[in-house]
């Protein structure tokens, strides 16, 4: 009688192991594809819903409102720095990611220029890098997702990179007193792209000049009457 009861109980254990087994599995499975998308940026595979794309480049700004030099300024940079039909959910090197509810920070392997070698985590239409991103969110975002203090986690949606951006070109305290979008209503473009290249190396007058970087004043011009077309 007890060795047929232990039976009954080793064999209910084992029916219950292995009915649950494959759930584990499914789990399991749906884990590691999740990982291997964002890793890989596997191009529509859930792909978040707030990453829209345009048939043309550089792509509108999701944000709405603002001051129509700064917008075309902010067109610009993209222009030079996320040349991309999809430049909100870019990586560094032309992948995309599709989760757009955090900064990705992915560091991804650099193979030209002066830093070949290195990783850099720079991503988004404004390709910056997570520290970056932190630090300005931490100023200009106003809204933290975390519900943890030490973790601090800001969406990384379309509007909210614009609305970063827009902010810190905005802040005067942030470029050394100077009032950007007045530079640009006085025709200093070239004054306003030196300033921001430090931050943006591709801009003209940093260390990593690509094959836009030439043609970004005419995209100022090009992006600017559009705004101002726009905003009237």
């Amino acid at each position: 009688m007890s060795s047929e009861t232990n039976n009954s109980s080793s064999a209910d254990q084992k029916s219950s192991s292995n009915s649950s087994s494959p759930w584990w599995s499914l789990i399991c499975g749906l884990a590691t594809l999740t990982l291997v998308a964002q890793l890989k940026g596997f191009d529509g595979l859930w792909r978040s819903p707030f990453d829209p794309e345009w048939d043309y480049t550089p792509a509108p700004l999701v944000m709405k409102g603002g001051d129509p030099y700064l917008r075309a300024l902010m067109r610009t940079i993209s222009a030079s720095e996320s040349n991309s039909a999809r430049p909100y959910s870019l990586l560094y090197g032309g992948e995309h990611v599709s989760d757009l509810s955090y900064h990705p920070d992915l560091c991804v392997t650099i193979v030209a220029g002066p830093n070949t070698g290195d990783c850099t985590t720079a991503a988004g239409r404004y390709q910056m890098l997570t520290s970056t991103w932190l630090d300005k969110a931490s100023e200009y975002h106003g809204q933290n997702n975390s519900l943890m203090f030490w973790n601090s986690s800001y969406s990384f949606e379309p509007e909210d990179q614009d609305q970063v951006v827009y902010r810190w070109l905005s802040d005067p305290s942030a470029w050394g007193g100077a009032d950007l979008a007045q530079m640009l209503r006085d025709g200093q473009l070239a004054d306003v792209l030196y300033l921001l290249s430090p931050t943006w190396t591709s801009l003209g007058y940093g260390i990593e000049t690509n094959d836009m970087s030439s043609a970004l004043p005419q995209i100022y011009d090009e992006m600017l009457q559009e705004e101002l077309q726009n905003s009237g």
